[in-house]
């Protein structure tokens, strides 16, 4: 996988996490996940096609998007409920746009379907691409999250 995908989402996630839920979040080092099990709790997938395609994948920690939700929404809560599993997929979809827009200046035009979200422990993320993907794991004071990332051009 080229890093120029890797770090457009990298950038991207840290951006849309800052800008909309005042979070600080840190990345770890990427690595190869090779089977389909979650990483957290609640994800959010979508699929990419045009200049590259494949997908990507949000999971966060309960903690974890509890406090950003909680950011986002001023409101707090202590579980996973619809409005939290909407706001996982919005998230994904800002993510998205923003790692597709950085893309777009090294001359990538991708488009985007609709997320699909999907909560509950030891989910599965199931890639629109045959083979492994990239996680960049992150940490924030309030738990962790991934990056899913399989793409290609």
């Amino acid at each position: 996988m080229d890093v120029r995908f890797i770090n457009a989402f990298l950038e991207a996630t840290i951006e849309v996490l800052k800008t909309m839920a005042f979070v600080e979040p840190v990345a770890g080092k990427p690595y190869l996940k090779k089977d389909e099990v979650s990483k957290g709790d609640v994800s959010a997938i979508i699929g990419m096609t045009g200049g590259a395609k494949g997908s990507l994948a949000l999971t966060f920690s309960k903690n974890c998007i509890l406090h950003i939700v909680s950011n986002l929404l001023g409101e707090q809560t202590d579980t996973i409920t619809s409005e939290i599993q909407d706001a996982v997929g919005e998230i994904t979809n800002m993510v998205s746009g923003v790692a597709r827009k950085k893309l777009e200046g090294i001359g990538l035009s991708i488009s985007a379907a609709i997320p699909t979200v999907v909560a509950g422990e030891g989910h599965s993320i199931h890639h629109v691409l045959a083979g492994p993907s990239i996680i960049i794991p992150f940490t924030t004071s309030h738990g962790d999250f991934v990056v899913d990332v399989c793409i290609s051009d």
